[in-house]
C-alpha cells in the first residue's frame, strides 16, 4: 500500500480554500474538508474540488443513532468522496448502518472510524469521558469494533498506529492526524509525531494542517512532508 499525506484545509471560506490549492500548479493533494468548510458551504464545496480533481477525505464524525447515520451517510455517499468518517463511540450497529449505506451507494469510498482525538489525553478520557481504561486499550477496542462494524480503517494518532496494525492487520488503515514537523508549534494537538516518525510507527496515512496550510510556502512544506513520510 502506498503512504500518503492528506493536507487539512481547514479554512473558513471558500477563497482561501481555492487560493491555496491554485499553489499547487502541477500537482492534485489528497485534501481533508471538515465540519468548518461543509457547514459553511454544504456539498457544492466538496462537488468543485473534486471536480478540480482532487481526492477527498471528508471529515465530519458522523454520530447519531443507526438509522440517522446510515440516511447521512447515503447522502454523502453521492458527493463521491475517497474517505468518510464516522465516531467509533457511536457502537457497532451505528457503524454497520454507514457501512451498508457506502455499499448501497458508493462501494470505492473508505470508511473510517474515529477512535479519540488527538486532542484528548488520557486524564480527560478517563476523568471527563468516563473511560475507565488507558488510551492504547481504548483506541484497540475501537479500532477491532470498527473492523468487525466493516470499517476500512480508523483515525487514530500516530502513536496508537502500530498497535492498530498489530491486531488488525496490514491491510487495515490506520489514518493519523496529530502531525508537526520537528521545527513546528504543536497547537492544541497533544498526541502528535513529525511524518518521519509517523511513517516508522505504521502510519496508512497522515494528516497534515497548519504546518503546511500556514507555512510561507505551502507547495515546499507539503513537498517536505511527502519526502519524509512516502518515500522509502
Amino acid at each position: 500500500m502506498k503512504r500518503e499525506v492528506i493536507i487539512a484545509c481547514d479554512f473558513d471560506d471558500p477563497v482561501k480554500l481555492f487560493d491555496f490549492l491554485d499553489l499547487f500548479r502541477d500537482k492534485k493533494p489528497f485534501v481533508k474538508i471538515g465540519m468548518e468548510l461543509f457547514y459553511g458551504n454544504g456539498p457544492s464545496i466538496v462537488r468543485e474540488i473534486k471536480r478540480r480533481g482532487h481526492k477527498i477525505f471528508l471529515d465530519l464524525k458522523l454520530h447519531d443513532i443507526p438509522n440517522t447515520v446510515h440516511k447521512s451517510m447515503c447522502k454523502l455517499a453521492e458527493l463521491n468522496v475517497d474517505m468518510v468518517n464516522v465516531h467509533a463511540a457511536g457502537s457497532v450497529a451505528m457503524m454497520e448502518a454507514a457501512a451498508r449505506a457506502l455499499k448501497e451507494k458508493n462501494s470505492n469510498a473508505v470508511l473510517l472510524a474515529v477512535t479519540q482525538l488527538t486532542s484528548t489525553t488520557e486524564e480527560v478520557m478517563n476523568k471527563e469521558l468516563w473511560i475507565d481504561h488507558k488510551m492504547e486499550e481504548t483506541v484497540l477496542h475501537y479500532a477491532m469494533n470498527a473492523k468487525k462494524a466493516g470499517c476500512q480503517g480508523v483515525v487514530c494518532s500516530p502513536l496508537e498506529a502500530g498497535i492498530v496494525k498489530e491486531a488488525c492487520g496490514e491491510d487495515f488503515l490506520t489514518v493519523t492526524p496529530g502531525i508537526r514537523f520537528a521545527d513546528d508549534d504543536k497547537g492544541d494537538q497533544k498526541r502528535v509525531t513529525t511524518p518521519a516518525k509517523a511513517k516508522e510507527l505504521g502510519s496508512s496515512y497522515i494528516v497534515v494542517g497548519r504546518s503546511i496550510t500556514a507555512s510561507a510556502d505551502p507547495v515546499a512544506a507539503y513537498e517536505r512532508a511527502c519526502q519524509e513520510f512516502e518515500e522509502d
